[in-house]
Formats: C-alpha cells, structure tokens, sequence
C-alpha cells in the first residue's frame, strides 16, 4: 500500500469515526430533550374512556326502572331542546340573517331572491301551506331548483322554518 493510500485511509477513518461520534452526541441530546418534555394527555381521556365502553342499551323494570326511564326521557328532551338553532327564536327575519341569506340574496339553486315579486308571485300562489312543507321537507322543482330540507339546517324546529318562510313571503309580495 502506497503512502498516499495510507494518509487517505487515516484521513477517511478519522472522518468516519468524527461522525460517528457527533451522531452519538447528537442521539443522545435528543434524547435528553425528549425526556425532559412531560407527555400530553388529554384531561377527558378517562370520560371518554368510559362513554366508548358504556353499554349500549339499558334494561328498565319495575317501578325503578319506569323511574329511571322517565328521567333518562326528560334528560334526552332538554338536551335535545339545548340543540334548537339561534336559540329558538321564531323571529322569521332573525332566522333569514342566519341561514337563509347564502341562497335567497343570490338565487343559489335557483333560490327566488327576497323580494323578487315575479319569482316570488307562482311560489306564493301555491298556498303558504305547500311553501312551508316545501320548506321542512325539501324540494326539487321541475326546472332543477332546489330547496334543501330546513334549508340545510336540522336543528331548526318547524315552527322556526314556518317563521322564516312567513317573513321572506311577507317581504317578497
């Protein structure tokens, strides 16, 4: 082996174990960095636990088991009332604010634009009864408009629908 050969593979060898060292440092930092943070958990994680692994139904009987229907009855009722859109106002001009104003002000989906006596005037002289209907239960119009059930919005109650429905006609005639 020739001396050049020799001073290159020193050379070599010297940079190889260099950077096997630095590497080795820099594990090790990670490491102590890594160790030093305190994992994450998530305060509910025992809650949530335990809602995954509730039972799925509940058996009643008897007296206490009536009992304990009826609450669980009540308990579904209010939180189902907890979930009535823009707190349960049957403000039909409110309601529009909040959802109705993405379609009727542009005629998306060939939605008649508030006001719009002449697209409003062969809707409304179907009876307010089918417009509301229209309304809560969706509509696909025979010239490819359409009007999505509580207009995409199901927490709405019928009467909120009703409500917006009487305001945008009051607005459009």
């Amino acid at each position: 082996m020739s001396k050049s050969d020799r001073n290159f593979l020193r050379g070599f060898s010297i940079l190889i174990a260099t950077l096997a060292i630095l590497t080795l440092l820099i594990v090790g930092l990670a490491w102590w960095v890594y160790g030093a943070q305190h994992a994450y958990r998530n305060p509910d994680a025992d809650k949530l636990t335990g809602q995954r692994l509730a039972p799925v139904g509940s058996s009643y009987a008897g007296d206490t088991g009536r009992a304990a229907m009826q609450a669980a009855e009540a308990a579904a009722a209010k939180a189902a009332a907890s979930q009535v859109a823009y707190g349960g106002t049957t403000d039909g001009k409110a309601i529009y604010g909040h959802l109705c104003t993405s379609c009727h002000n542009a005629g998306v989906a060939g939605a008649p634009k508030l006001g719009n006596q002449s697209a409003w005037a062969p809707r409304i002289a179907q009876g307010m009864d089918t417009l509301i209907k229209h309304a809560i239960n969706g509509y696909t119009g025979p010239d490819g408009n359409h009007m999505p059930a509580k207009g995409g919005n199901p927490a709405l109650t019928d009467k909120q629908v009703e409500a917006a429905v009487k305001w945008m006609v009051s607005q459009s005639k």
